[in-house]
């Protein structure tokens, strides 16, 4: 099983998939790995493994209390090691499709408001934090929100990936599959103004750098964006997705079409983006409850 999961990891890095990715299904799948092999056994091997040994693995992480979404994405992790063994003759079955998942609570995110956005943005204009790289981060911050792009898709953006005078960003996201995002004024002067003063080390072409020179990982990226928001706002819960939030729930809100949010977005499903219309129908009910006369009791 160990030589299993090395090479259905080693498959992922030739398909180019993100190294997040690979870092979630490594994590989890040495869980899985460490469940099947209890201190003096040894693992079995793949074709021994039927689907009421992955309900027992299941039912142990029930019994950590684990949330719902992580078991979802544990087992999702098991389903794809087992679909590369079939493909490749080991087993005959992918035994982990046959164990039903548990269902994900349907949540909203909690998003800022428009001036909330706004007000954590014009805070990191205003370099009143000393930080070395201010223009850079201003830029990240003019990026995230203005394009709704994901951390890793803004780590991995190029400087022949802009087009500067159209304001035209061609972004990889999930599985590869590029898209096309515009960019307004504001982000279009912050990254001027970054590049202006950008030293890269010789051929790098990444747009956002680290202190070296070499390109930014999302790990840094987030970590940006976390300081940021915990010293501006004194909340920690704040993360680069949130911004990818109060882009679409904004644009939502301001009347953009579903569908357009979808492609900017780059979500393969509707379905994904319509979380969204649940965010702004929530925020409409809580101005009718401020406002309207009739909303609350006398």
């Amino acid at each position: 099983m160990q030589q299993a999961v090395s090479d259905f990891l080693a498959e992922l890095r030739r398909a180019n998939a993100s190294e997040h990715t690979i870092r979630n299904y490594e994590s989890d799948l040495e869980q899985f790995l460490e469940y099947l092999q209890p201190p003096g056994a040894q693992l079995p091997e793949p074709s021994a493994i039927d689907a009421f040994i992955i309900r027992e693995w299941m039912g142990s992480l029930y019994r950590q209390r684990l949330a719902a979404v992580s078991i979802r994405r544990k087992i999702a992790a098991v389903r794809s090691l087992f679909k590369f063994l079939q493909r490749q003759g080991v087993v005959s079955i992918n035994a982990a499709r046959l164990v039903r998942i548990p269902k994900a609570p349907k949540t909203v995110p909690a998003v800022m408001t428009a001036e909330q956005t706004n007000g954590l943005i014009d805070g990191v204009a205003s370099e009143e934090l000393d930080r070395p790289f201010p223009a850079r981060d201003l830029a990240i911050f003019e990026i995230l929100y203005g394009c709704g792009l994901r951390i890793s898709e803004l780590s991995g953006l190029n400087l022949d990936d802009f087009d500067f005078h159209e304001r035209w960003i061609r972004v990889r996201g999930k599985g590869k599959k590029e898209r096309q995002v515009p960019y307004g004024i504001k982000a279009a002067g912050a990254l001027t103004k970054y590049l202006a003063v950008r030293t890269p080390q010789p051929d790098e072409r990444a747009v956002f750098l680290n202190h070296r020179g070499v390109r930014l990982t999302s790990r840094g990226a987030r970590a940006i964006v976390k300081y940021y928001a915990a010293a501006l706002t004194g909340d920690s819960s704040l993360h680069p997705h949130s911004l990818r939030h109060a882009f679409a729930t904004h644009l939502l809100s301001d009347g953009a079409d579903l569908r357009a949010i979808q492609e900017l977005l780059g979500h393969a499903q509707l379905s994904t983006t319509q979380k969204y219309t649940q965010v702004a129908l929530t925020d409409l009910l809580a101005v009718y409850d401020r406002a309207h006369p009739k909303a609350k009791l006398d």
